[in-house]
């Protein structure tokens, strides 16, 4: 097996220094108030500098956004090996996950309607391999939950699946932090409950 030269493990610590330089921005800031200026900063390099790895600021979310989802493929594939666990609770066990992640600060946040990002997402080959590989995983476990009657079966699969991806961005969870009110735990457990059991009162 060859070996790096000292110069391509510069270049990569490099990028990844800026990969989560964009994370920890895009989580704090958002991709709208990002600036790529600021990422430059951050990682104490120049704006020159970092085009060379990075093209655009798209190009920065989309390399922030395949490190994400690493990350959460890597949780996925933890839950699924843990024993004793039916479909919806392992489909719970990541939604808690990534509502943890989001309170911790660590993930990013990118706009619904940017046509320029979009476009840089679908024709990232990385991001997109990635992004069906946990799209199917999480569709078996629908799938599977609603065959046990476990979720209910008028959902198409899709929208179930939507919702889950959309606790990654919830708006809800900053509003009850910022409040100073309650725990993490707390905010969670709630954030669980309205996006499982729904609003409504059980009897």
């Amino acid at each position: 097996m060859s070996r790096l030269s000292f110069r391509t493990k510069v270049l990569q610590a490099r990028e990844e220094a800026i990969v989560e330089a964009v994370k920890r921005l895009l989580a704090t800031k958002g991709f709208d108030l990002m600036t790529v200026d600021e990422v430059a900063a951050e990682v104490g390099i120049a704006k020159a500098s970092l085009y060379k790895h990075f093209p655009s600021k798209e190009a920065l979310a989309a390399a922030a956004m395949v490190e994400t989802l690493d990350r959460a493929l890597q949780h996925v594939a933890d839950v699924r090996e843990r024993p004793g666990l039916d479909s919806l609770q392992r489909l719970q066990a990541v939604a808690r996950w990534t509502l943890q992640v989001q309170l911790a600060g660590e993930m990013p946040t990118l706009p619904s309607q940017n046509s320029a990002l979009r476009q840089a997402l679908i024709t990232d080959r990385g991001y997109m391999d990635r992004l069906m590989q946990l799209s199917d995983q999480l569709g078996e476990w629908i799938t599977q939950a609603q065959a046990e009657q476990r979720l209910d079966t008028r959902l198409p699969p899709e929208a179930v699946l939507y919702t889950l991806f959309a606790r990654a961005c919830d708006p809800v969870l900053g509003f009850l932090k910022a409040g100073g009110q309650y725990s993490d735990e707390q905010i969670v457990d709630w954030v669980m409950a309205t996006c499982f059991d729904g609003l409504t009162a059980r009897a």
